[in-house]
């Protein structure tokens, strides 16, 4: 795939290259050792996964952990999640290069740049406004200029912008909201780990006319999904 969308992180200084071609080395080796052996096999997402700079999407003291396989805190009880699961839930949500995605507990931004790697247009929710405009300058400074990144109650999915191709909620739901399916076009369709507040598994809905089809695939824990169709209104505790 082209990486002309990611721009960010070039350097003109020996020391700047130096450093862009370890990240790099380390991103080659994550997709290798955490997603290719895991059985991620779609070589858009891969090539995505390649690509994308995920140690831009974390605090700077946390950069040279980016490319582990875990985790990481992002603040206000969120974290940036672990590579494989933004790789799985990319794979299952397949997005197309002329496709519209939503993104609902945006966080970081990290999903949302893999996303818009792959997509034609991005929009993405995030509840924690200090959390939206990090990732909005984040996003911004990598040179996805193909997502737009906004602050409220995403738990009913974003229907300005509806209908959409994927949807991939980046946050643990006791239940697939019933209005964010809605939004599906058709033979679009929606990720989200579904579960208590211990384990989820991945939910895929695709929409097909009138009918919807229900699969279940990785389990996973991700953090929870606030707001209204979620599981409360406030910011969970770290």
């Amino acid at each position: 795939m082209d990486d002309s969308k990611s721009r960010g992180g070039s350097g003109t200084g020996g020391a700047d290259e130096d450093r862009d071609e370890a990240y790099s080395q380390l991103r080659r080796a994550m997709v290798l050792e955490q997603l290719v052996r895991r059985g991620i096999r779609d070589p858009r997402v891969l090539e995505a996964m390649s690509v994308v700079p995920r140690h831009r999407f974390v605090d700077p003291a946390l950069a040279p952990h980016a490319y582990e396989d875990r985790p990481l805190g992002i603040g206000h009880g969120q974290t940036i999640s672990q590579p494989y699961m933004v790789a799985r839930a990319t794979e299952l949500a397949a997005p197309r290069a002329t496709d519209r995605a939503l993104e609902v507990g945006a966080g970081s931004g990290y999903q949302a740049a893999v996303l818009a790697q792959l997509a034609a247009q991005v929009f993405a929710v995030e509840i924690v406004p200090e959390l939206a405009a990090r990732a909005r300058q984040v996003l911004g400074e990598v040179g996805y200029d193909n997502a737009t990144v906004d602050s409220f109650d995403g738990s009913g999915g974003w229907p300005e912008h509806a209908p959409y191709d994927v949807i991939i909620v980046s946050a643990g739901a006791p239940r697939i909201p019933a209005l964010m399916v809605s939004e599906l076009a058709d033979g679009g369709r929606l990720v989200i780990p579904v579960g208590g507040p211990d384990e989820q598994e991945l939910a895929v809905v695709r929409r097909e006319g009138d009918h919807y089809v229900t699969a279940y695939d990785t389990r996973c824990r991700y953090v929870d999904l606030q707001g209204r169709f979620g599981v409360g209104s406030g910011v969970p505790a770290a």
